[in-house]
C-alpha cells in the first residue's frame, strides 16, 4: 500500500510526497542527487563502491598520471581521484572542494595518511581558485546520470582555460547522453510509480537547498530494460578534450521496435575515459549512474513497430551559469495521430507539479 508523507522544508513549507514502502531492489524512484550539494556518507559510500566506474578511471590514470601536474575537481573526503593519480605516478596532484563539511573531512583524511607533501587541497569553487604551476591533467568525477548535469561543460571548460597548460589532458575523454521511449509504468517493472522510502532524506536536502519545491528530476535505479521500446540516440555529447560546448541544441528520431506504449523517454550516460576505449553504458552496465526519466505526455499513448518519436533537446546553462537545464519536445507519429509533448527539466527553481507523473509523485 503506498503511502502519503508529509514532507517539511525549513521549518515551515510543506508538501506530501507519495511513498512505496515496499521499495527495495529493483526498479525504484529516486530524485537525481548528483548536481546538488548534499553528498552524505551513503553517497559517497556508493561512488566509492563502484568497482566497475573505478577501474575505468584507474585504468586511465595509469596510462596518463606518470610525471604530470594532476588536477582533481571535485575530490570528496577521501581524495579519492588525487589519490589515485599519485599512485599512478603523477609528480604532484592539487585537490579541490567547494562543500565545506566535505573539505574539512578530506583536510583530516590528508593529515592521517600522510600526503600533504604530495596532495595540495583547496578549499573553493574550482572557477574561483587558481593554481601556480598548471595542470597538465584535470581528472574530476562531476558526471550526471544526464552527462552535463553536474555541470561539467562549464566546470571543464574553466579548467581548460585557466588551470591547465595548452597540451593538458582531460579523464574522462568525452560521454554522451543517450535517450530512449519508455513508458514509466515499464520502467519501473511491478513497482508503483512512487518514490522509495530511502528518497525521502534527499528530497528534503534538494528541497531546503533550493528553499523550495519544484520538479526534481526523476532517477530511475535499475530501470527495467524492457522498457525500452524504440532506438535509442545522443542527445547531448559532451568533448572534454575537443569541441566542448555548454549549451547545445540536438534533434534525434526514434524508431518504435515492438508494440506498447510511450509516455516519455529514458536518459542515460555513456562514458568514454580514453579517446579507443569502449564506453562505460549506465543502462547495460551495474554501476553508480543511474537513468533520468522525462515525462513528455499526459498519459500512455499507444503505439506500433515502425511508429517515430522525433525529440528536440536544447540545452542551456541555468542562472547560476554552471549547470544546465534541458528543453526536451517530443513529436510522437502513429496510426491514430500526431502527439506533441514537452518537458524542462531545470536544474532548480520553483515549477512545481508541471505534470500528471509530479501531481501522482507530489499529490
Amino acid at each position: 500500500m503506498l503511502i502519503h508523507h508529509q514532507l517539511t522544508v525549513n521549518g515551515s513549507s510543506t508538501t506530501r510526497v507519495l511513498i512505496d514502502p515496499d521499495a527495495g531492489q529493483g526498479s525504484t524512484v529516486w530524485p537525481s542527487v548528483g548536481e546538488y550539494p548534499i553528498y552524505d556518507e551513503v553517497l559517497y559510500d556508493t561512488l566509492s563502491s563502484d568497482a566497475l566506474r573505478n577501474e575505468r578511471f584507474r585504468a586511465a590514470l595509469r596510462k596518463l598520471a606518470p610525471g604530470r601536474v594532476a588536477l582533481d575537481i571535485g575530490t570528496g573526503q577521501y581524495l579519492n581521484w588525487a589519490r589515485e593519480s599519485i599512485r599512478s605516478g603523477a609528480e604532484h596532484a592539487v585537490a579541490m572542494e567547494v562543500m565545506d563539511e566535505t573539505f574539512r573531512a578530506a583536510e583530516h583524511n590528508l593529515r592521517a595518511w600522510n600526503l600533504d607533501h604530495s596532495i595540495t587541497l583547496l578549499h573553493g569553487n574550482s572557477s574561483e581558485l587558481t593554481i601556480e604551476p598548471q595542470a597538465d591533467l584535470c581528472v574530476a568525477e562531476i558526471i550526471g546520470s544526464i552527462a552535463g548535469a553536474e555541470g561539467a561543460a562549464a566546470i571543464f571548460s574553466d579548467a581548460r582555460r585557466r588551470l591547465m597548460t595548452d597540451d593538458g589532458v582531460v579523464i574522462p575523454d568525452r560521454c554522451t547522453t543517450q535517450a530512449a521511449g519508455v513508458c514509466l509504468r515499464k520502467v519501473l517493472d511491478r513497482h508503483k510509480i512512487a518514490f522509495s522510502p530511502s528518497a525521502v532524506p534527499h528530497l528534503t536536502k534538494i528541497f531546503a537547498w533550493n528553499q523550495g519545491f519544484f520538479d526534481v528530476r526523476l532517477r530511475i535505479k535499475e530501470p527495467d530494460p524492457r522498457g525500452v521500446i524504440t532506438t535509442s540516440a545522443p542527445i547531448e555529447e559532451l568533448h572534454f578534450n575537443g569541441d566542448l560546448r555548454t549549451e547545445q541544441e540536438q534533434r534525434v528520431e526514434l524508431e518504435v521496435d515492438r508494440a506498447g506504449h510511450v509516455d516519455g523517454v529514458l536518459l542515460w550516460l555513456q562514458l568514454f575515459h580514453l579517446p579507443s576505449c569502449p564506453p562505460l553504458d549506465a543502462l547495460a552496465h551495474h554501476t553508480s549512474w543511474a537513468s533520468v526519466y522525462i515525462p513528455l505526455f499526459p498519459s500512455e499513448i499507444p503505439v506500433e513497430r515502425g511508429d517515430r518519436l522525433a525529440l528536440t533537446v536544447v540545452t542551456q546553462t541555468s542562472d547560476d551559469g554552471i549547470h544546465p537545464d534541458y528543453h526536451v519536445t517530443g513529436a510522437l507519429s502513429t496510426a491514430n495521430g500526431r502527439y506533441i509533448g514537452e518537458h524542462i527539466s531545470a536544474h532548480h527553481g520553483h515549477t512545481f507539479r508541471s505534470h500528471p507523473v509530479y501531481r501522482t509523485l507530489f499529490p
